[in-house]
């Protein structure tokens, strides 16, 4: 499977930090020493949890060479490691994952696993994108699921996030306490076809891979030509993206 894309995924670098930034302020009262930011990505999220917690012992953690060489450059001053989540090591007082862990399937034995990793009285803190209402990725999942375009037998890697609900019954089980909200950022997107451009990097990566760039092209035009349809423009020309993300806290 192709590399992810660090430029594509930092042309919207604002919007995609900010709510790990929500969520490091919910963690203020603590005073970590071993901190690992799980599926760090560029390392803006890192850089985030750095400035929050300047004394811990912090590692950005990505599976990803591209995003890893991209957070290395960046912030040259930061620990980042290339590595599988499954090879996480334990003792850590703070495991933090900023829109990463719906990549990776069956949160129901994932996150008592990552719980399994900290110390006594640890904190697992997530943050998820949860959109499964929204017509931006209602018209993707449209689209891709069309016969024309030969997807049905291709692997994708997971993209989902268990509902409150769920993760509610998850978390019982698994932590001492815990505290679960949902964010809604109404994005002002310059035109539609940022609109693509904001998927292109995550939600439209693995199609655009099993695609040749020809009909890359099309299924992005297809995608696009319905977006048109189901986000008017502002009287200021722009777009407005309802991004909803699902955040928790979970203390071990």
């Amino acid at each position: 499977m192709a590399d992810w894309n660090s430029e594509q995924y930092l042309k919207f670098e604002k919007q995609r930090t900010q709510p790990s930034v929500d969520l490091v302020n919910r963690l203020r009262d603590l005073s970590p020493k071993k901190v690992a930011d799980l599926g760090c990505g560029p390392g803006n999220s890192t850089a985030v949890l750095h400035r929050a917690f300047p004394q811990a012992e912090l590692v950005g953690i990505d599976s990803s060479p591209n995003m890893i060489e991209k957070a290395r450059a960046s912030y040259p001053s930061l620990s980042f490691s290339l590595r599988d989540l499954q090879e996480l090591d334990s003792g850590y007082d703070l495991l933090f994952s900023n829109a990463c862990l719906q990549w990776l399937p069956d949160h129901e034995t994932l996150l008592p696993r990552l719980m399994e990793k900290l110390n006594p009285g640890g904190v697992l803190a997530v943050q998820v994108p949860y959109n499964p209402r929204e017509p931006l990725f209602q018209i993707i999942h449209q689209v891709a699921a069309d016969p024309a375009w030969g997807l049905q037998r291709v692997f994708f890697e997971a993209n989902e996030a268990l509902t409150p609900r769920e993760y509610f019954e998850v978390l019982s089980r698994c932590s001492s306490s815990f505290t679960l909200w949902e964010t809604v950022y109404h994005q002002a997107m310059p035109s539609h076809q940022a609109l693509l451009e904001w998927v292109r990097s995550t939600r439209l990566r693995p199609y655009l891979q099993a695609l040749s760039e020809e009909d890359g092209l099309l299924f992005q035009e297809e995608i696009l030509r319905r977006a048109e349809k189901a986000y008017p423009l502002t009287h200021t020309g722009e777009v407005i993206l309802p991004f909803n993300r699902l955040f928790f806290t979970a203390v071990k």
